[in-house]
């Protein structure tokens, strides 16, 4: 255990000071904890700070492993035309129709979230709290960028229309300034899911109407703003960096119609129904006896492994965030 926690003050010391991007997704999973029902509350609240600093490991995973990239997106709009009914919405008939290359190619992530609420749910079945934690955040940190419309898009990052920076200025920025002083995060209680991989595709249509909104309104509002006015030099984590300014955030987030805060509001809540469901489905296992949290030696090491080749940059495939 004190290795655990050991371990647990490392990353969290590392994410204030470089990982600032990982914002969101910690307080997303945080917050879903609160939407459980007390049967499962009495094993997350406990946890709540491990869920929290573990929902950023698939993007630290992404500097070790290829196949983790495509796992946080899908460029859907190379399919064709809204609602996309070219791409069916089985993994094994897409894989017929497209290929695994070509999906990969694109991105999987509405399919990589079944696998993962497949995976809670056995851990579930199991009674085995190292794993219920380990995919609790991880499908957590899946679930949140399906509901980013750059993540559901080809022009991910605005390269396509002189936009650069605009996706981290969308998933970032704007919820760093805003969320702890202005939003509210408290959205009622889980929900079962009846068929989750309906309910999954249906967040990513959302996404991917979205997108469009997001790249229209910062083009709209880049003309409208001179860039001494739309960039500041400005503490950041503790730190004075060239951003966007603060003027501009508060601006395109009113653009927006507080579209970013909509959807980390519905991230949580879909996480939190994700988390009840595969409990549910799992025969809703009695979880106080999960006292302890028994990681093995090669789990540890691999934390440890993921967090290393963050800070020191070892990307293998590529990262298509930045």
């Amino acid at each position: 255990m004190k290795k655990i926690i050991l371990l647990l003050a490392c990353i969290l010391v590392h994410n204030s000071i470089f990982c600032w991007g990982f914002f969101a997704h910690q307080k997303i999973n945080y917050y879903a904890v609160f939407l459980l029902p007390p049967e499962m509350m009495v094993w997350y609240k406990p946890n709540i700070a491990l869920l929290s600093a573990h929902a950023v490991d698939p993007d630290k995973r992404r500097y070790t492993t290829a196949a983790e990239a495509p796992r946080h997106y899908i460029d859907i709009d190379d399919y064709g035309a809204y609602p996309y009914s070219n791409l069916p919405r089985k993994w094994d008939e897409a894989i017929k129709k497209f290929s695994v290359d070509t999906l990969q190619r694109h991105g999987i992530v509405p399919w990589w979230i079944i696998t993962m609420s497949q995976r809670l749910t056995n851990a579930f079945r199991e009674k085995n709290g190292a794993k219920i934690l380990k995919y609790s955040a991880e499908i957590g940190h899946y679930i949140a960028d399906a509901h980013v419309p750059l993540h559901v898009c080809s022009n991910h990052n605005g390269q396509l229309t002189h936009q650069e920076g605009i996706h981290a200025f969308w998933e970032s920025r704007i919820p760093e300034l805003l969320a702890e002083k202005e939003w509210d995060f408290f959205v009622g209680k889980a929900d079962y899911i009846y068929d989750p991989a309906t309910y999954i595709w249906k967040i990513v249509l959302q996404s991917a109407r979205a997108a469009d909104t997001v790249l229209r309104c910062e083009k709209e509002l880049s003309a409208s703003f001179r860039d001494d006015l739309k960039y500041a030099f400005e503490e950041r984590n503790a730190l004075i960096k060239r951003q966007y300014s603060s003027a501009y955030t508060i601006a395109y987030n009113k653009k927006l119609g507080d579209m970013v805060e909509r959807r980390m509001r519905q991230s949580i809540f879909t996480i939190a129904s994700f988390w009840y469901t595969c409990w549910v489905n799992a025969g809703q296992p009695d979880l106080k006896g999960l006292v302890n949290i028994h990681f093995s030696e090669g789990e540890l090491k691999e934390m440890q492994q993921l967090d290393l080749a963050w800070k020191e940059g070892k990307v293998k495939g590529f990262d298509r965030e930045q």
